[in-house]
Parts: C-alpha cells; structure tokens; sequence
C-alpha cells in the first residue's frame, strides 16, 4: 500500500532521516509543526497510516500489516537505518517494526504508550462519531456542537474535527475509515513483543496512565538501551500538551551519542 506522506526537507546535508507514526484516528497533519521545527536537524517523513488522512483505505488493519507499510515506504524512498517516532498506536508500529526489522531503525522514540495489552477505553469516542449524521450539517461548528455533549474535552473534539472533510458532493464526511477501525479497534489494544538492541527513548504524560510505573521493567527487558522520561503537565497527547519541551526532549535524543538525555 502507498501512503500518503508529508516531506519536510532538511538545508542540512546528509541529514538524518526522521519518520512519524501518527496515533489511532489521527493524522499526519497532527505533527505538521513539530515536523517544521525537526525539518532544522532532520530530513523528515510524516506518514499518515492506513485507514486514516489520506492514506488507502483497507479492510485489512493490523500491526503486521501496517509494519509491512511501512516497510514498503522505506524500500520506496530508499530509506534504511532511520530514527522512528510512533505516538500510541503509532508508538506500537513503530515498536513491532524495530522488532521485526532491527535493521532499519537507528533510534526509537515511542510516545506515551507501552508495549503491553490495553484494556479498550475509547468506546465512547467510536459512539460519538457514529451517532453523528454528517448529511444533515452544513458547517464544522454544528458538528462541534453535536459533540460537546458526548466528549466534553475541547482539545479531544478539535482533534477529532481534523478527521472531518467535505465530499464531492458538498457534504461532510470523515477522512478515516471509521467502521474498519472500529472493527479492528481491539487488534490495536493487543501487546507486542520482541526484543530491540538499539537506543530507545519512552516519553510519557505526567497525567496519562499510559505508561505506569509498573510498565518499565517490562519496557527495559524489551528495550535494553530504553530511557524513560515524563513531562510534567502533559497528558496522552503530549506532542500536543507541551510541544517545546516535547521537541526538546526528541531533539537532544536523537542528536546525542548513543541516544542519551538530561
């Protein structure tokens, strides 16, 4: 499959090669300022993944395949030994690729998520969006409102608005493929495994229960080179809670020797 892609070319020459995962029911548009701001250090890709942005839409929607995806992605731009960001559940392709393909990844950065089985949590989200019938809305603030009640969260609404688009016929319709990652949506709670040699650097939200305390012995046997950090303030959007001292943090990572951080 071909996704579609966001480049953003680096002035420096040789720079290395920086690939974003977005998160379940997110996109590749989601990192655009943060992708900028990398652009300074890093040659950088942000992919949207199956079902989601702009990229093909399957019935097929797993982590083998989007692994495969992406492997695909990088054998196209002739790409090999990259630094990978993955946020959730782009945190846990990103994990299964460096697993399967030890390879092609120098560095790892995952974000807010463990590779360990989730318990299903965003039921509410998925009923929300099916409730809504788009036909019958003629701007993004009605629908806005349509979901003020059922998703009280201001910053979740907004980012679930950016899924939101106008149809060749003038009518609102979602970007994703919402009913097949609907239906797959417990295949992307299931834990992954392996073993990844290779500088790993673990960010989490202060106030996200994503990674818990208890999840970094797992994380260490898994990740042997793992650094485990948390921002202060952030929840499971940290990109987007405290995106400075986000940048900061994978900046410093990815330009030290040997992956190491403050």
């Amino acid at each position: 499959m071909r996704l579609h892609f966001q480049e953003y070319r680096s002035d420096r020459a040789h720079a290395p090669r920086l690939i974003i995962l977005h998160g379940l029911l997110g996109s590749s548009d989601n990192w655009h300022s943060l992708a900028r701001r990398w652009s300074k250090e890093f040659y950088v890709y942000s992919l949207d993944a199956r079902n989601h942005g702009r990229s093909p839409q399957s019935d097929e929607f797993n982590y083998d395949v989007m692994v495969e995806d992406l492997r695909q992605f990088m054998v196209a731009h002739h790409l090999n030994s990259v630094y990978l960001l993955g946020h959730s559940m782009g945190g846990k392709t990103a994990m299964q690729i460096s697993f399967k393909y030890p390879e092609l990844v120098a560095k790892l950065v995952v974000v807010d998520i463990a590779p360990k089985s989730y318990e299903a949590h965003h039921e509410h989200i998925f009923e929300a969006l099916f409730s809504l019938d788009l036909q019958k809305y003629s701007n993004r603030k009605e629908v806005e409102h349509a979901l003020m009640e059922p998703i009280p969260s201001h910053s979740t609404r907004q980012f679930l608005l950016k899924n939101l688009r106008r149809k060749n016929d003038g009518k609102y319709g979602w970007k994703m493929n919402l009913d097949v990652i609907n239906r797959h949506y417990d295949e992307m709670n299931q834990s992954v495994e392996g073993i990844f040699p290779k500088p790993t650097l673990f960010i989490r939200g202060q106030k996200s229960d994503y990674i818990l305390d208890s999840d970094i012995p797992q994380i260490r046997s898994l990740f042997p080179l793992a650094f485990v950090k948390t921002i202060a303030g952030a929840g499971h959007w940290v990109h987007a809670d405290a995106p400075a001292a986000f940048a900061d943090l994978v900046s410093e990572f990815l330009s030290s020797s040997g992956g190491r951080t403050k």
